[in-house]
């Protein structure tokens, strides 16, 4: 069952995406699995004390999370043409199911995914169809983050239908929406015993009329230390866990830049416990950054093959032991076919090493 929340209220919905749901709502899905220990400690892991009172209230108690993330996933069957050939569950045809054994998923989706709008005057305009998103479902992806400089290529009303869309397929959008505090809300999970809360933010954009305001619908912005900052300490009041997907950095770097490492050494100092960075369109390194686990560039994902260094990238993995320790590591993938990755190696963390 899925449990969405939103304003006080709460929907149950028997089968994700089948029935309506209230505009603005974030997904609260319950899943399990056992991974792994590791060795980080958190005091966020702690049980909360229980009163004394006359009735004893027993927490139920924390289990393993393995939480992945990809960087660029692009559904547009215009700029790939295999996906119009072969579907959209082409796109997730080679993982071996990877994604529906894990407890969470996270995605960059470099695409506007709503069939409202006309382009904009951008060189890059992608479009994911709105019959692409069920393909993410199956996949078993449940975040899809709207941070990116590519979720807004067909205006602001399709960002803000493309961002129901997902919620109506069962994805939870971050990111993005109808003004700040919207593009600015966490998705909550319940698993395992955990409340974990993902954000997205997007560091690049075309142009400041990207960005999310009080009145106008965007992209929560990236570039703002102190509204993210605070964003993620919101987050941590009500879950034990706070993963970031953002947008940043510069298209071909490998390395991370300067004005990133600060950004994300100050997130992780508000909060912060699993960051997955993406836009550079090249597979970068994994650092433990305090205990957190930065991944600071995911490359390309579902994309087209344009160079081997292109193709290269990986599905970041995050395991979160019972008593909240952290351990991380890159699945390696390459995109073997123009959209479709294919996991090249064994994870050196979690389940399967």
């Amino acid at each position: 069952m899925a449990v969405l929340a939103t304003g006080g209220a709460v929907y149950a919905l028997m089968g994700i995406g089948t029935a309506e749901v209230p505009e603005g709502t974030i997904p609260i899905l319950a899943g399990s699995t056992t991974t792994p220990t590791s060795s980080r400690t958190t005091s966020k892991a702690s049980t909360t004390p229980v009163p004394t009172t006359t009735t004893t209230t027993t927490l139920p108690p924390k289990g393993a999370l393995v939480i992945q993330g990809t960087g660029d996933v692009n559904l547009d069957p215009g700029y790939i043409p295999a996906l119009a050939d072969n579907g959209f569950d082409y796109a997730w045809s080679a993982l071996d199911g990877l994604f529906r054994e894990d407890d969470l998923t996270v995605v960059n989706l470099e695409c506007a995914p709503s069939d409202l709008g006309s382009a904009e005057p951008k060189e890059f305009v992608f479009r994911c169809p709105t019959g692409s998103l069920p393909s993410l479902v199956t996949a078993g992806v449940e975040v899809a983050n709207l941070g990116n400089n590519h979720s807004g290529d067909y205006g602001k009303e399709a960002l803000v239908d493309g961002r129901a869309q997902l919620i109506d397929a069962g994805v939870a959008p971050v990111g993005a929406g109808g003004d700040a505090d919207e593009a600015g809300e966490p998705a909550l999970f319940e698993i395992n015993g955990w409340t974990v809360a993902v954000l997205g933010f997007g560091g690049v954009m075309p142009h400041q009329g990207w960005v999310a305001t009080d009145e106008s619908p965007g992209m929560r912005d990236g570039d703002d230390i102190p509204s993210m900052a605070a964003a993620i300490r919101s987050a941590g009041d009500v879950a034990d866990i706070v993963v970031v997907s953002i947008h940043w950095g510069v298209e071909l770097d490998t390395e991370p830049q300067p004005e990133d490492v600060e950004r994300a050494e100050a997130m992780i100092a508000d909060g912060a416990d699993v960051i997955f960075g993406h836009h550079a369109h090249r597979l970068q390194s994994l650092e433990m950054v305090d205990g957190a686990a930065v991944f600071w560039g995911l490359g390309n994902f579902v994309w087209p093959r344009h160079s081997t260094a292109g193709s290269t990238t990986g599905v970041a993995r995050a395991v979160v032991s019972p008593d909240g320790s952290i351990e991380a590591c890159l699945i390696p993938a390459f995109i073997e076919n123009p959209g479709q990755p294919v996991i090249t190696g064994e994870p050196e963390c979690g389940p399967g090493r």
